[in-house]
């Protein structure tokens, strides 16, 4: 009988990104490298361990702007002429190396790879929110929800319907999308203030995930710090993450995807390649950029991009076994330790970005894949589990007030409140005013109403949280400033126009066009409570 339990939880979340008024945007393919490289190998090993009789449980929110993308006509479609350019590409390859046996090999290994890829995305004719949905209905997937669009939810805390309806539209989103309400949520950045866990009650959600701190600085001081979730007053469930065993995946200095096996990551074709050979690869404007392609492994500290050895999938697949078992045998001997000091099931919550396996550490799927199948027939001291599962065999928890938090720099709200980007609030909390003033408008006609509904999508698109971060990180960051201002732009064109009662129809056609996340939005859903 396992005396403890693991849950491995995955973020899958990425900004929406659509722009059908233009044939090109670099931006867009944050998308399509993720399905490439993390969201169809996640499936891959999904369906080997469903194939092999693995009863695998793990958690895995998808968020609105995500789930709106990959279901999006548009980018479906560009993503499968993105996939058609990797295919002839790797194709070219493959003979320009025919003499050349190392190189021979990877180009092989990527024509498989991509190859595999055709064949997921036809199976489930580009539709993957549905080939995730699957799993979710054997109970092998907990799919949680996240904030609509990823907004930063103590930094809005002064205006509650602000926050109130990223939380409510995501709910609602979510129940269109999988045919049931959510049970849980992964806050935006793991960002909790005091007080939230109320709306997460009235929106029907029974758990949320946050920084470990987060529960261990709770009142009173929960006498099993993050290793068993907290209750909070209202009922919500919270659970804090493992410091331990994230570091042992997170970090590139002291955790496994900084083997020397592994792929490098900084050394991709699109920048090594002759020019005029991968001229028709690149940007349209004929600038360099990631293909995805990368024939070489980290090799090894301190050394240059122009030192790099080959890569070899072989062994890197090797490694990741290897890092699957000294995982497996740390979360064994920490469970058994935790047992013997608590005198009950532990649970050791490990929250990862989903993209980090498969895009940032390339063999982070292998990895996935190796540790459920290690975990079901090499070991017997935990059991693997979902959230939604864990709650319903564990009903009984202490109930605490959690700490304020997240998982951001020093653990609260620097990162995203800084410097760079500390100008976009003041901007952001007028519109929050200006919203809520206009949720008790009553539209005159349709065209009014459509405005109003269109109003608060641009609202919920100037709020996600990863503009703040690209500010903060400086790279990308005039995408991120043009977004931030295009957003409040329009939402202020349309706060002004609805209020003189004269809306331009034209113009707001092609904004709708752009900005149509969550159509069936409600604007009502700002209004005070």
């Amino acid at each position: 009988m396992a005396i403890g339990y693991v849950a491995l939880v995955l973020h899958a979340h990425l900004p929406f990104v659509r722009h059908p008024e233009s044939d090109y945007v670099l931006e867009e393919e944050w998308l399509y490298e993720a399905i490439t490289e993390t969201y169809i190998p996640l499936l891959k090993v999904f369906e080997g361990l469903k194939r092999d009789g693995i009863d695998f449980k793990i958690t895995m929110s998808m968020t609105p702007p995500l789930v709106s993308m990959l279901r999006d006509p548009l980018l479906q479609e560009r993503y499968d002429q993105h996939l058609s350019k990797l295919e002839e590409l790797i194709e070219l390859e493959s003979e320009r190396y025919l003499q050349h046996g190392h190189l021979r090999y990877l180009a092989e290994h990527y024509a498989t790879e991509f190859n595999e890829a055709r064949h997921v995305w036809e199976k489930y004719n580009g539709d993957l929110v549905t080939a995730f949905q699957e799993y979710q209905q054997s109970n092998n997937l907990e799919i949680i929800t996240c904030g609509a669009t990823h907004g930063y939810l103590p930094l809005m805390k002064m205006y509650p319907q602000a926050v109130w309806a990223q939380i409510q539209v995501a709910c609602e989103h979510y129940t269109e999308t999988f045919g049931q309400p959510p049970k849980g949520i992964w806050l935006p950045e793991c960002a909790y203030y005091e007080g939230l866990e109320r709306m997460l009650a009235d929106a029907g959600l029974r758990y949320f995930l946050t920084d470990g701190h987060g529960i261990l600085y709770a009142r009173p001081r929960p006498r099993f710090g993050t290793y068993a979730p907290i209750f909070t007053e209202t009922g919500v469930a919270a659970f804090g993450r493992d410091q331990e065993s994230s570091q042992q995946v997170w970090s590139s200095e002291v955790g496994y995807p900084g083997a020397a096996e592994y792929r490098e990551f900084y050394k991709d074709l699109g920048w090594e390649a002759e020019y005029e050979y991968i001229k028709p690869y690149i940007m349209p404007n004929g600038q360099r950029k990631n293909i995805g392609i990368k024939y070489h492994k980290i090799t090894g500290r301190g050394l240059g991009l122009s030192d790099k050895a080959l890569y070899d999938p072989y062994w890197a697949k090797e490694k990741a076994a290897e890092h699957a078992a000294n995982f497996m045998y740390n979360r064994e001997k920490q469970t058994e330790h935790l047992h013997g000091i608590m005198g009950r099931p532990p649970i050791i919550i490990s929250p990862y970005d989903a993209e980090l396996f498969g895009h940032w550490w390339y063999e982070g799927p292998w990895f996935i894949d190796y540790l459920f199948r290690k975990s079901w027939y090499d070991q017997g001291t935990y059991q693997m589990t979902h959230l939604a599962d864990y709650l319903r065999d564990n009903p009984y928890q202490q109930v605490c007030r959690p700490s304020q938090s997240s998982w951001g720099y020093k653990g609260f709200h620097e990162y995203w409140l800084n410097d760079t980007n500390a100008w976009i609030y003041a901007h952001l909390h007028k519109a929050a005013e200006r919203m809520i003033e206009l949720s008790r408008f009553e539209p005159a006609d349709e065209l009014q109403w459509k405005a109003l509904n269109q109003a608060a999508r641009e609202l919920l698109l100037a709020q996600s949280s990863d503009w703040a971060f690209i500010m903060r990180t400086g790279t990308m960051v005039p995408y991120a400033v043009r977004r931030t201002r295009s957003h409040l732009m329009r939402f202020n064109k349309l706060y002004e126009d609805i209020k003189i009662g004269k809306v331009d129809s034209g113009w707001l056609e092609k904004v709708e066009l752009m900005d149509n996340i969550f159509p069936n939005i409600n604007y009502r859903v700002y209004r005070p409570v």
